[in-house]
């Protein structure tokens, strides 16, 4: 008997729940190894006066524009809301979303549809393309209703989000959270048989630092639902509004930010997969004032501040109150915002690509040039040194979810832009060689790159593609959104010595997989192993090992920056 005992419990096998699948015009995956959503919170009529306006003046093509901007900004998912009291919501709703469908550049992202009345709700669900996200159905009208509209969002093939909120009215603390989580879940699932993947659950963000003892975990509690959420109801997802935490703030942007960014990163490592967010509203957390990060994130975590000697023993919101105003004073010191322009050129270029910002990049990357040239260098030495440690810093961070996905789309503008700048000079010192030797260089060999179908990305491609010019490879570079097939097509009409594939977004991942089986199906690849070269934000040596080599016999390769590229392709 005392042997029996000592051996512990078989735990029950985890169900093996596929990742959840939505699409605009193009496909977007989310699961266990997906990296943060960013859903666009600007076409909201109850979350932007802006946005509002131009819906009750009927200035339909403004209100589409930041629809566009927001996509164009690295939103990956758009939430629209239509809730308005002096607007026919279903009527501005299906307009709306009707010449969205018209915008393939607006349509190729997953439509969320936010609204309180189910007739709105289905209204647009008739109208998208895709499949989208419906936001919101929950218990607190009582469970028949909640099972119903459950039952009408699996025929329809939307995924939901969930709100913790049950007849007793919103979960507040983690252990109502939880509870009518779970018992969401179980009905769902057991229930009416709704695909597990597909429930969206939002434990409800709160604003804290209100001056309400009983508010002062929110944010704790959010996160610690989340983290057992994704332990306990598999497939599950957690979203949330992230702006409503900081609502106590309002008017105060600096300490908004610094509260998105402190409490997404935390969430995240809880868990949190996607949430409604303002991508301008948010921040590089190891960026934030060190005073402003540390008292942000007691009042965030609701921990007790290590005071210093002498120190008042305020509150955690009472000492961010002390420093918001400094903050938000500081935003507007127009002698700060500049101190950057003090720093030796390298730190300036990657101050400025960490940043977004492109005020001086063209004079900072002449500078660089002027530099390098002194010591006899190239202007690939430009790109190959200070701007790929630049973009390899934006790299770590958004890796380490301390930078966000629009953050980085920023970011690789102000690349681009200073590679253009260089383009010039690269192509001046090719034809300068050329005259010198009177040998026109022949090609070390030819590559097909691409980005991959459903990734609009393209700015690290073309980088690439770039420096292997530069080193005297012949590129083919065949843009953006292109499918398997014609990657493959044109691989063997240019009789391309490699393939090259790149991508920015986590369904990318998945597409890459698909062109390596398909290469390993074509006799022409599968005989000549011809290399597949892979690269991108989202990559990685591991994944590539792992998800990608093992689905075509040639040499897969993944190429983790731009500067790599050369010795790779060599």
């Amino acid at each position: 008997m005392s042997a029996i005992q000592s051996i512990p419990p078989v735990a029950p096998p985890v169900p093996n729940v596929p990742p959840m699948k939505l699409s605009g015009l193009e496909p977007v995956t989310v699961g266990p190894d997906s990296l943060f959503v960013n859903i666009g919170e600007r076409t909201n009529v109850t979350g932007s006066k802006a946005f509002a306006r131009m819906i009750l003046n009927g200035d339909f093509e403004a209100a589409l524009a930041v629809a566009r901007q927001q996509v164009e900004n690295g939103a990956q998912i758009i939430d629209i809301n239509m809730d308005e009291a002096m607007l026919d919501s279903q009527a501005a709703m299906v307009r709306f979303l009707n010449l969205i469908a018209g915008e393939p550049d607006i349509a190729r992202v997953p439509i969320m549809i936010d609204s309180s009345k189910w007739s709105v709700i289905e209204a647009g669900l008739r109208c998208i393309q895709g499949k989208g996200i419906v936001n919101s159905i929950s218990m607190k009208e009582g469970v028949d209703a909640f099972k119903q509209q459950a039952k009408l969002l699996k025929r329809y093939g939307a995924a939901a989000v969930v709100m913790a909120f049950d007849e007793q009215g919103q979960a507040d603390t983690y252990e109502r959270k939880i509870t009518i989580c779970e018992r969401a879940y179980r009905l769902l699932v057991d229930e009416i048989g709704f695909p597990p993947e597909d429930i969206i659950f939002d434990p409800n963000i709160f604003a804290i630092a209100t001056g309400i003892d009983e508010h002062n975990n929110y944010a704790v509690d959010f996160i610690n639902a989340t983290r057992w959420i994704k332990t306990n109801l598999p497939g599950a997802k957690v979203s949330g509004g992230v702006s409503n935490v900081s609502f106590s703030f309002r008017g105060n942007d600096p300490v908004r930010e610094a509260i998105h960014t402190v409490f997404l990163y935390h969430a995240i490592q809880a868990g949190m997969d996607m949430g409604i967010v303002n991508a301008g509203m948010m921040g590089v957390y190891d960026d934030l004032e060190p005073v402003l990060r540390e008292r942000v994130e007691d009042v965030v975590l609701n921990r007790q501040p290590v005071y210093k000697e002498g120190e008042e023993h305020l509150t955690p919101g009472e000492r961010l109150i002390e420093v918001a105003e400094t903050a938000k004073s500081g935003a507007r010191d127009e002698s700060k915002k500049y101190e950057w322009r003090a720093l030796p050129i390298r730190a300036r270029l990657s101050h400025a690509l960490v940043h977004g910002n492109n005020e001086f990049i063209t004079e900072d990357t002449e500078e660089m040039y002027q530099t390098i040239l002194a010591d006899n260098g190239r202007p690939l030495h430009v790109i190959e040194g200070p701007l790929m440690d630049g973009m390899n810093v934006v790299g770590d961070l958004f890796g380490q979810g301390k930078m966000f996905l629009p953050q980085v789309v920023k970011s690789a503008r102000v690349m681009k832009q200073a590679v253009a700048h260089l383009i010039p000079y690269i192509e001046e010192e090719k034809l300068v060689e050329e005259k010198r030797t009177g040998i026109v260089a022949k090609p070390k060999g030819k590559i097909v790159i691409a980005t991959v179908k459903g990734d609009v990305h393209d700015i690290g491609k073309n980088i690439v593609s770039v420096v292997l010019q530069c080193n005297n490879f012949e590129v083919v570079n065949m843009g953006v959104m292109v499918p398997c097939s014609e990657i493959l097509a044109r691989a063997k009409v240019e009789n391309a010595d490699m393939v090259g594939l790149s991508g920015l977004i986590t369904p990318s991942l998945e597409e890459m997989a698909h062109v390596a089986r398909e290469m390993q199906r074509d006799p022409h690849f599968r005989m000549l192993k011809i290399p597949l070269l892979i690269g991108g934000a989202t990559t990685s040596r591991a994944h590539t090992a792992v998800k990608i080599a093992h689905n075509y016999d040639g040499p897969v390769v993944y190429v983790p920056d731009a500067s790599r590229s050369v010795s790779v392709a060599q």
